[in-house]
């Protein structure tokens, strides 16, 4: 009985911590966070523990995959380079200062390293949540960042797991070969899953089964990817990048409503599960922890986290100018961004789900059978960390980012009106020969024409700005009737089904029709 408890209390705490959330003005993260720490003050949550691999396997492939689908792979391509040193060299870097930090407050090296990997990477769903003020530049390198610096941060975590349990030795080429594996194992998989994903999606009329497909894909990538001893986080970014330029020719319109209907509502749920996890691990790593060694672990948060955000802003710095004085084409010279900007960017270094994975997936005990030194040290204060970054620093950025004074960016909004106006002057020329293809009667035909030139000038009118211009208004009176015309055929549907003249099975059917034209019509509205 207890898991069904557990899943109620999870999904309260969700609905109580989102709410709260918009309703103070507070990102939900950070409610969740709050939330999650009172539920681990009730014992029947104390006692319950989840299996470590369970929030490493099950959680973040789920994750990783919308994130892949949903990001920009040309904004990716044209910032690759730092992308590259953020989510390796940066890394490696953060895992290090990390790892000397803890040396120095008592930990031994190889715990050391465990929560420098542990807290080095960030994480995509917190830059999502937190960081969305900023232009589609910096949100896409932050979240391209979030998405390969897993796989970094999990090999040096094997490294350090393996060395501190005994399995494993350090040598140069041992860690080189390990990092070969880790990236070019893990696209090698997240390119064949693909591939099997694209051939069985082009295959599947069924919606039900194209998306059952969809939601193996990641955890396929990842889990053949473990089998190798590669990064199973690489190879779902991979597989993920690959379905995102493939999927607009492949898929089927009605595949594509059903996944838009799930996957935002199973990762919204996913997400938000974790960060109220974060908060129940707090209460679990204190209960672990005597008076002197919580003191300890408090120095820990301040030190480490002290130790982020300062690694993250002079590597920013630094490798612009290193990259200024090795790269002087014009070209690089347009990607440059301001200070301010690079400011933003340092305090948008989030951490959040994938590092408490990892410090959850900590073994219990070494090969020899003791336990693992300072297990409960490190997840203490790997949770610290988390909450130090989702608070201190996503209650700081707005500030930050309003003293920055960043250019509006508005080229999502001017691509999107170049994009529907030139579909629709296309399909408005290409009208008559699609007509005859089709063997269409030319009443219909002109119908289709007047339609479509109403609907471009009313894009050309939004395009334009002007509030006033008629073909906006013609298409507010048009939509708000529409909308008006649904309502009512929707309440005579229902007082049919109410007076048993039609069964419920028609009433869904047709309410399903009649809803679709209204979110159509509604989301027309809004963006018109």
């Amino acid at each position: 009985m207890i898991g069904l408890e557990l899943v109620v209390l999870l999904g309260a705490a969700l609905l109580v911590g989102n709410v709260l959330g918009q309703r103070l003005g507070v990102a939900p993260p950070v409610m969740l966070l709050v939330v999650g720490a009172l539920i681990g003050l009730v014992p029947a949550v104390r006692q319950t523990q989840l299996p470590p691999e369970v929030v490493l396997l099950l959680f973040l492939p789920v994750l990783l995959y919308w994130e892949s689908l949903t990001t920009s792979s040309r904004e990716i391509r044209s910032n690759l380079r730092g992308i590259v040193l953020l989510s390796t060299v940066l890394v490696i870097l953060t895992a290090g200062a990390v790892a000397i930090a803890g040396h120095a407050l008592g930990l031994p090296w190889g715990p050391a390293w465990v929560l420098g990997a542990a807290v080095a990477p960030t994480d995509a769903t917190a830059v999502g949540a937190l960081a969305g003020a900023l232009p589609r530049r910096e949100i896409t390198v932050l979240r391209a960042e979030s998405l390969v610096n897993d796989g970094t941060a999990l090999v040096i975590y094997g490294l350090a797991v393996g060395i501190t349990v005994g399995e494993e030795h350090l040598t140069l080429p041992h860690v080189g070969a390990l990092f070969l594996l880790a990236y070019g194992g893990g696209a090698a998989v997240g390119v064949a899953v693909a591939w099997v994903n694209m051939n069985l999606r082009q295959r599947l009329d069924d919606p039900l089964l194209g998306n059952l497909v969809m939601i193996l894909a990641p955890f396929t990538a990842y889990l053949l990817a473990e089998l190798i001893q590669a990064s199973g986080v690489l190879a779902v970014v991979v597989s993920g990048l690959i379905m995102a330029q493939v999927a607009p020719r492949l898929i089927r319109a009605e595949h594509r409503r059903q996944a838009l209907a799930f996957w935002p509502l199973a990762t919204f749920i996913i997400n938000g599960a974790l960060f109220v996890l974060v908060g129940v691990e707090l209460q679990y790593a204190l209960r672990h922890l005597s008076r002197s060694d919580l003191a300890d672990a408090l120095i820990a948060v301040a030190v480490v986290s002290g130790a982020l955000v300062c690694v993250r802003f002079v590597f920013l710095f630094v490798s612009a100018y290193l990259v200024r004085a090795v790269d002087r084409r014009p070209q690089q010279r347009l990607r440059r961004i301001s200070h301010r900007a690079r400011v933003v960017s340092g305090f948008a270094g989030f951490r959040g789900a994938v590092s408490l994975a990892v410090a959850l997936s900590v073994p219990e005990t070494l090969d020899s059978g003791a336990p693992f030194p300072d297990r409960a040290f490190i997840v203490f204060v790997t949770s610290g960390v988390i909450v130090v970054t989702l608070v201190v620093q996503g209650l700081l950025l707005p500030g930050v980012v309003r003293w920055a004074r960043l250019p509006r960016d508005t080229s999502v909004d001017e691509e999107h009106l170049l994009a529907e106006t030139t579909a629709t002057e296309e399909a408005i020329r290409a009208l008559p020969r699609l007509a005859a293809d089709q063997g269409a009667d030319p009443k219909v035909a002109e119908w289709l024409r007047q339609e479509y030139e109403a609907h471009l000038a009313t894009v050309r009118a939004r395009g334009a700005g002007t509030d006033d211009d008629p073909a906006l208004l013609h298409n507010r009176h048009y939509t708000g009737l529409r909308l008006a015309l649904i309502a009512h055929k929707r309440a005579t549907v229902v007082r049919l089904r109410d007076e048993q003249r039609i069964d419920d099975t028609v009433l869904r059917r047709l309410q399903a029709s009649l809803d679709n034209e209204e979110v159509r019509l509604a989301g027309r509205e809004l963006v018109e």
